[in-house]
Parts: structure tokens; sequence; C-alpha cells
């Protein structure tokens, strides 16, 4: 999926299949979840503007426009992802809400210390090695003012052998790149490692249903 030559068609069906799974499988909400918690110290009325890195099909953002709107708050998205073709087919399925979509490379974020109030990201550190992942968890340490939620698989023979039951009539880049990336998804002690080599130490490591983790955190005032 990650290649500039995929398949529109295969990528068009990839990116609707990572939906469904993030709907049904309570992915989506595990960063509502925490953005959620965050919302505790959201004034009335005020604007919030949150970052989402490697955005993909853009589902998470109309997630957290959807939830935003049913409790009356402001909030703004930008998304970036550096597949010209996924910015695309994100722009044709983006819902009606303040959603900008961008192109820019996650370890150099094209944004001012403290653009936005809140940096998250999905189902992409896993595709980084480690020296990667820490670049891109301190550009969004860096672009957020308030607070920083990155969710994404952990690496265990259980969500291997799940993943590959699951995909089982998936098509076939769903499935090499489902196995593929809980083969190369990070375990709790490395993720944490990371996160404190990013200087994300208020980030708190949570586990979730799916073999997930988010590291998510408020900054320190």
């Amino acid at each position: 999926m990650d290649a500039p030559s995929a398949d529109p068609r295969q990528l068009r069906r990839s990116l609707a299949f990572i939906r469904r799974v993030n709907a049904l499988l309570g992915y989506t909400r595990a960063t509502l979840r925490h953005l959620a918690r965050f919302s505790r110290g959201w004034s009335q009325g005020q604007r919030i503007t949150i970052l989402d890195v490697a955005t993909g099909s853009g589902d998470v953002p109309a997630a957290i426009l959807r939830w935003a709107k049913r409790r009356g708050f402001d909030v703004g998205i930008v998304g970036v992802d550096l597949h010209e073709e996924t910015l695309r087919l994100a722009a044709q399925s983006a819902v009606a809400g303040d959603f900008r979509l961008i192109r820019a490379d996650a370890m150099r974020l094209p944004f001012g210390d403290g653009a936005f109030d809140y940096a998250i990201s999905s189902m992409f550190l896993h595709h980084l090695d480690d020296d990667a992942a820490v670049a891109v968890l301190r550009e969004m340490n860096r672009v957020a003012r308030r607070g920083v939620i990155a969710a994404d698989l952990l690496r265990r023979r259980r969500a291997y052998a799940w993943i590959s039951f699951f995909t089982l009539l998936a098509n076939p880049m769903v499935r090499h790149d489902a196995r593929a990336s809980v083969a190369q998804a990070f375990s709790r002690r490395e993720i944490l490692a990371l996160r404190d080599r990013a200087g994300l130490s208020f980030a708190d490591y949570a586990e979730h249903f799916g073999h997930r983790f988010v590291l998510a955190g408020d900054k320190p005032q």
C-alpha cells in the first residue's frame, strides 16, 4: 500500500477494508476515547486544531469530526500523507466539516512549533524503523501545543494468527500488508523505549482490544 506504484483500484479496496476494520474492532474508538479524556480540559466554544499524521483514507478524522459535532466542539483537522493517490482517495470520501488534506513527509512536517493543539496518528508507526518512528514522534510532539495520541498494532504471535484469519477473504494487498504489519510492529517494551527517545514521557501507554496500543498524553502545562 505504501508503494507509489500501488494499483489505485487495489489501494481503494484496501483503504475501504481498513476503514471497516477500524470501525468494527474499535480501533477508531480507542483514539476517540483518549481524545474525549483530553476534552475535559477544553473550554466551551474553544477552537481545537488537530493534525492527523499519515491520515490514509481519513476515516479517523471523519470519526473525530462526527464526535465533535455531537458534543458541540469546534474542531478543525488537517490530514497529512505522503502518498498522492491515498490523498486523492481521502478527498473523495471526506465528510462534511473542517478537514483539509496536505501532502507532506511525517518526518519533516511543514508546520511551525505548536501549530496545532494535538497531533495524532493511527496504524503508521509499524511502517517505520526505530529511528524513523522516533523522528515522527518528535515531529508530532513539536507541532502539538497540548498533547499527542499515537495508536498502532502490537507485535505478538496471537496477533499474527488473528490477523491472518481475519483477512482470509480480503484482497491480496490487504492479506500481505496485514501480516507484514504485525510482523513489523513493536512490542510494549520497544514502543516505550521509542517514546522515551522521542521525548514523549508524558504520553501514557494503554492497550486496547485487537492487539493494539495507544500512546496518549496531555503535555505538562
